[in-house]
């Protein structure tokens, strides 16, 4: 008997596409370097314990981004949980095996009415309530016993009305740890937030580092940090499920060495000349107005926006959007009321000089009688 194939997508019947959008989980994030795939594939050869190789990784990652301590996890999210699980029932076994009973622990989170979100679950799914404020006056009246942590949202991190530091200022006189997600930030040395004073901020492993998808990177304090591994896989506590593997492990690691390898000017240079591409291809078609935005916290790159009139053109945003994502090669981007927008930082090399005519195909088809 012949080996099998290796399954692939299109032997599925799951169609591929160019990704426009940035990194979002939906659509997988980002594509791992080539790096990183290599590190899994020799993690993936031999046994070893986890203790020890969490330890080392976490020494490691500390050295690499100027922090105390590093803690690789299975997502952002995952992150987020642990964390909260860390700082409601520390090390201790009995506790760690109670949540999300919080009975006697403290089981409170202080958080900006602003920097609410749907990822905030990670945190209440450790049994922790959601302590709603708006002005520093009223975080500091919320502080009490049963605070456990300050939660900062790092993507809207300076629209609230109390600042970073402020958080920081009133946990340390409280003795109440500060954590942020920062899933799809850069997690850029010297760290902003760690400079601000947080006890740990948490990033994706699988958005702008290219790590493994199913990996999260944490910095900050060692002792937060270590209880956060001790809530998490591969112990027996409410992070059970969410296991990072040896793999993972690893080729976040590898991740992370070669963010400080990266020319990100050059990156920034390319994605520039990505979106030029694809403007020239629509720039004289009826209507059609472009600009560049740029980017805030989370998915920094360049952002192409593209508007037309819908009547000139024959053809509306969500149709225009849908004919992308529907025709070959898939191409998927966002749309928005009056047209749609093009993000680079995902595309491959090539890609460009795929989308630029194809975009002028599905807008012109109409008007090229």
């Amino acid at each position: 008997m012949g080996m099998m194939p290796l399954p692939t997508y299109n032997s599925l019947g799951v169609r591929p596409l160019i990704n426009c959008k940035g990194t979002h989980t939906i659509i997988s994030g980002s594509l791992m370097l080539p790096e990183v795939r290599a590190a899994m594939a020799e993690a993936a050869k031999a046994y070893v314990d986890l203790d020890e190789l969490m330890e080392a990784v976490g020494v490691r990652l500390g050295e690499l981004m100027q922090a105390e301590s590093g803690l690789v996890t299975n997502g952002c999210a995952a992150a987020l949980c642990q964390l909260t699980a860390a700082c409601v029932a520390g090390r201790d076994a009995d506790k760690i095996k109670r949540l999300p009973d919080t009975t006697g622990m403290k089981h409170q989170a202080v958080v900006q009415r602003s920097h609410r979100h749907v990822y905030d679950h990670a945190v209440r799914m450790v049994g922790v309530e959601l302590v709603e404020v708006d002005t520093l006056e009223e975080m500091v009246v919320a502080v009490n016993e049963e605070t456990a942590l300050f939660l900062i949202f790092g993507d809207v991190a300076d629209r609230g009305q109390v600042s970073v530091a402020e958080i920081v200022k009133v946990g340390n006189e409280n003795g109440i740890p500060t954590i942020v997600d920062a899933a799809a930030e850069r997690p850029d040395v010297p760290n902003r937030y760690l400079a601000d004073g947080v006890d740990a901020v948490a990033y994706s492993g699988g958005k702008c580092l290219r790590g493994p998808q199913a990996s999260g990177l944490v910095l900050g304090r060692k002792e937060l940090l270590s209880a956060a591994y001790q809530n998490g896989a591969p112990h027996h506590s409410l992070g059970r499920p969410m296991k990072a593997g040896k793999e993972e492990i690893m080729g976040l690691l590898a991740a992370v060495e070669q963010w400080l390898e990266r020319d990100h000017d050059a990156e920034w240079i390319e994605w520039e000349r990505r979106l030029r591409v694809i403007a020239q291809a629509v720039v004289d078609l009826p209507s059609v107005r472009l600009e560049v935005r740029q980017p805030g916290r989370s998915n920094v790159a360049p952002i192409l926006g593209l508007s037309w009139d819908a009547e000139r053109l024959g053809i509306g945003p969500e149709e225009a959007r849908d004919a992308l994502s529907h025709g070959e090669p898939r191409i998927d981007m966002f749309s928005h009321d009056h047209g749609v927008a093009v993000m680079p930082y995902m595309m491959e090399y090539g890609d460009a000089e795929v989308v630029a005519p194809r975009l002028r195909e599905v807008l012109s088809e109409r008007n090229s009688t």
